[in-house]
């Protein structure tokens, strides 16, 4: 393939066979290649129309090249620690979040991530990933990142997994889980140990309802059962009313009565400990 543009020693714009521009990416790609140089095919990891790709030409030519490899090797190391492929667009994500964090950072700017806690329980491979990442960024370029970004990262790396979902989805759940577990602690008026094995239970269970529920699906009780949980556990199921209620008036999401006799168990647990 014939270059059009280099975009860096790891990226250029190259015309296919069918007179196409494509965006390929690879290690030393670019290095020392100018216009109608031919690619070497078997340096090219990556290929991206450009046509429904400008912003990653635009966010290539704008970035210092050495944010884009930081990218490029957090993408493969979560693939070999995930043992699964990433969609592509994460490199284009991940490349704009990263770039623009280092530049805040460098600014004395440091971003508060409130999910932080939901998102280690929840995502707790995603986060150790994270982690990694930020100790990454440390040794190559000597800029320290707090745990906060450890937590973007991984939010970032979970939707771009083949069935992750939506990064703005995946983030508004993750923010109704919060609000529910602070109604919980409101309701009871306790502090939850967050690294305590019922607070962790409470949270992944929380978080599950909130799919059945957007899946349609019903974590089936027996009648009599929930009867008795109501009866025996009563503070611990107003409580769960009142997270359905306040689910509902705050983001219109119903649960079923079958659910809060989960979540009063859930709760009922915590109170015990």
């Amino acid at each position: 393939m014939k270059i059009t543009k280099v975009l860096n020693n790891n990226a250029v714009i190259v015309l296919d066979k069918e007179q196409q521009e494509q965006i390929a990416i690879g290690p030393g790609v670019g290095f020392e290649k100018g216009k109608n140089d031919i690619v070497n095919s078997n340096k090219i990891e990556k290929l991206f129309v450009l046509k429904e790709n400008e912003k990653l030409q635009q966010l290539l030519l704008q970035i210092p090249e050495e944010h884009f490899t930081l990218s490029k090797e957090i993408i493969m190391y979560a693939e070999k620690r995930l043992d699964t492929k990433l969609n592509d667009h994460l490199l284009l994500a991940l490349t704009d979040h990263i770039s623009f964090a280092i530049e805040r950072e460098k600014q004395g700017i440091h971003v508060k991530n409130k999910l932080l806690q939901e998102i280690k329980i929840l995502y707790s491979a995603e986060f150790d990933i994270g982690l990694w990442a930020i100790q990454h960024i440390k040794d190559q370029i000597h800029t320290e990142m707090p745990i906060d970004e450890a937590a973007f990262i991984a939010l970032h790396i979970h939707t771009m997994k083949i069935k992750g979902g939506d990064l703005h989805e995946t983030v508004r759940q993750t923010a109704i889980v919060r609000d529910m577990v602070e109604t919980i602690k409101d309701h009871l008026q306790i502090n939850l140990e967050e690294d305590d094995i019922s607070y962790e239970r409470l949270i992944t269970h929380l978080r599950f309802a909130l799919t059945r529920v957007n899946h349609y699906e019903v974590h089936s009780m027996d009648g009599e059962m929930l009867e008795m949980i109501k009866r025996k556990f009563k503070v611990s199921f107003q409580c769960a009313l009142e997270v359905s209620k306040k689910l509902s008036r705050t983001h219109g999401v119903e649960l079923p009565e079958e659910e809060l006799g989960y979540i009063t168990l859930h709760i009922e647990r915590l109170r015990q400990h």
